[in-house]
Protein backbone atom coordinates (compact mmCIF):
# COMPACT_ATOMS: atom_id res chain seq x y z
CA UNK A 1 0.00 0.00 0.00
CA UNK A 2 2.96 2.30 0.50
CA UNK A 3 3.30 2.54 -3.27
CA UNK A 4 -0.22 3.95 -3.68
CA UNK A 5 0.01 6.26 -0.66
CA UNK A 6 3.40 7.58 -1.80
CA UNK A 7 2.11 8.13 -5.32
CA UNK A 8 -0.96 10.00 -4.06
CA UNK A 9 1.09 12.07 -1.61
CA UNK A 10 3.57 13.10 -4.30
CA UNK A 11 1.18 13.60 -7.22
CA UNK A 12 -1.61 15.30 -5.28
CA UNK A 13 0.67 17.19 -2.90
CA UNK A 14 -0.60 15.74 0.38
CA UNK A 15 1.21 14.81 3.55
CA UNK A 16 1.70 11.00 3.61
CA UNK A 17 -0.53 10.59 6.69
CA UNK A 18 -3.33 12.55 5.01
CA UNK A 19 -2.89 10.60 1.78
CA UNK A 20 -3.05 7.30 3.68
CA UNK A 21 -6.24 8.26 5.48
CA UNK A 22 -7.88 9.64 2.31
CA UNK A 23 -7.02 6.53 0.27
CA UNK A 24 -8.38 4.33 3.06
CA UNK A 25 -11.60 6.34 3.12
CA UNK A 26 -12.00 6.10 -0.67
CA UNK A 27 -11.34 2.35 -0.74
CA UNK A 28 -13.74 1.84 2.18
CA UNK A 29 -16.38 3.84 0.36
CA UNK A 30 -15.92 1.76 -2.78
CA UNK A 31 -16.10 -1.46 -0.76
CA UNK A 32 -19.46 -0.33 0.71
CA UNK A 33 -20.99 1.22 -2.40
CA UNK A 34 -19.68 -0.64 -5.47
CA UNK A 35 -20.75 -3.96 -6.96
CA UNK A 36 -19.46 -6.72 -4.68
CA UNK A 37 -17.66 -8.94 -7.19
CA UNK A 38 -15.65 -6.33 -9.07
CA UNK A 39 -14.77 -4.29 -5.97
CA UNK A 40 -13.61 -7.39 -4.09
CA UNK A 41 -11.38 -8.29 -7.04
CA UNK A 42 -10.03 -4.74 -7.23
CA UNK A 43 -9.29 -4.50 -3.50
CA UNK A 44 -7.62 -7.93 -3.49
CA UNK A 45 -5.27 -6.77 -6.26
CA UNK A 46 -4.03 -3.69 -4.36
CA UNK A 47 -1.37 -4.65 -1.80
CA UNK A 48 -2.35 -3.45 1.68
CA UNK A 49 -5.80 -2.19 0.66
CA UNK A 50 -7.62 -4.43 3.14
CA UNK A 51 -5.52 -3.06 6.01
CA UNK A 52 -6.18 0.55 5.02
CA UNK A 53 -9.90 -0.10 4.76
CA UNK A 54 -9.92 -1.73 8.19
CA UNK A 55 -8.04 1.23 9.63
CA UNK A 56 -10.03 4.08 8.04
CA UNK A 57 -13.37 2.65 6.89
CA UNK A 58 -15.10 3.69 10.11
CA UNK A 59 -13.78 7.24 9.71
CA UNK A 60 -16.92 9.28 9.24
CA UNK A 61 -18.77 6.36 7.66
CA UNK A 62 -21.94 7.83 9.11
CA UNK A 63 -21.47 10.93 7.10
CA UNK A 64 -18.70 13.41 7.79
CA UNK A 65 -20.10 16.03 10.08
CA UNK A 66 -23.52 17.61 10.15
CA UNK A 67 -23.91 17.92 6.38
CA UNK A 68 -22.87 14.30 5.73
CA UNK A 69 -25.16 13.09 8.51
CA UNK A 70 -28.04 15.11 7.09
CA UNK A 71 -27.39 13.77 3.58
CA UNK A 72 -27.37 10.21 4.87
CA UNK A 73 -30.57 10.84 6.82
CA UNK A 74 -32.39 12.11 3.75
CA UNK A 75 -31.07 9.34 1.56
CA UNK A 76 -28.34 11.39 -0.10
CA UNK A 77 -24.89 10.31 0.84
CA UNK A 78 -22.97 8.37 -1.76
CA UNK A 79 -20.25 10.27 -3.57
CA UNK A 80 -21.33 13.58 -2.02
CA UNK A 81 -21.01 12.19 1.51
CA UNK A 82 -17.54 10.88 0.68
CA UNK A 83 -16.60 14.31 -0.63
CA UNK A 84 -17.78 15.88 2.60
CA UNK A 85 -15.76 13.37 4.64
CA UNK A 86 -12.64 14.19 2.63
CA UNK A 87 -13.26 17.94 2.95
CA UNK A 88 -13.52 17.47 6.71
CA UNK A 89 -9.92 16.17 6.51
CA UNK A 90 -8.86 19.49 4.99
CA UNK A 91 -8.90 18.52 1.30
CA UNK A 92 -10.24 20.86 -1.38
CA UNK A 93 -12.24 19.79 -4.43
CA UNK A 94 -9.17 19.86 -6.68
CA UNK A 95 -7.26 17.62 -4.30
CA UNK A 96 -10.23 15.26 -3.96
CA UNK A 97 -10.57 14.95 -7.74
CA UNK A 98 -6.82 14.34 -8.13
CA UNK A 99 -6.88 11.84 -5.28
CA UNK A 100 -9.76 9.93 -6.88
CA UNK A 101 -8.06 9.91 -10.30
CA UNK A 102 -4.74 8.70 -8.87
CA UNK A 103 -6.42 5.97 -6.83
CA UNK A 104 -8.45 4.73 -9.80
CA UNK A 105 -5.42 4.87 -12.14
CA UNK A 106 -3.40 2.82 -9.64
CA UNK A 107 -6.26 0.33 -9.25
CA UNK A 108 -6.43 -0.08 -13.04
CA UNK A 109 -2.70 -0.86 -13.11
CA UNK A 110 -3.16 -3.55 -10.47
CA UNK A 111 -6.62 -5.01 -11.21
CA UNK A 112 -7.08 -4.13 -14.88
CA UNK A 113 -9.21 -1.47 -16.53
CA UNK A 114 -12.23 -3.73 -17.10
CA UNK A 115 -12.60 -4.59 -13.40
CA UNK A 116 -12.12 -1.01 -12.21
CA UNK A 117 -14.46 0.35 -14.88
CA UNK A 118 -17.15 -2.02 -13.53
CA UNK A 119 -16.50 -0.69 -10.01
CA UNK A 120 -16.78 2.93 -11.15
CA UNK A 121 -19.89 2.26 -13.24
CA UNK A 122 -21.63 0.60 -10.28
CA UNK A 123 -21.43 3.73 -8.07
CA UNK A 124 -23.87 6.49 -9.10
CA UNK A 125 -22.11 9.78 -9.81
CA UNK A 126 -18.57 8.47 -9.40
CA UNK A 127 -17.62 8.55 -13.08
CA UNK A 128 -17.75 12.37 -13.14
CA UNK A 129 -14.88 12.51 -10.64
CA UNK A 130 -12.55 9.93 -12.16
Amino acid sequence: MNELVTRVAENVGLEPATAEKAVGMILGFLQREAADGPVAQMIASIPGATDLIAQYNGEGSGGGGLLGGLMSAIGGGGVMALGQQLMSQGLGMGEITSLAKETIAFAKEKAGADVVDEVVASVPGLSQFV
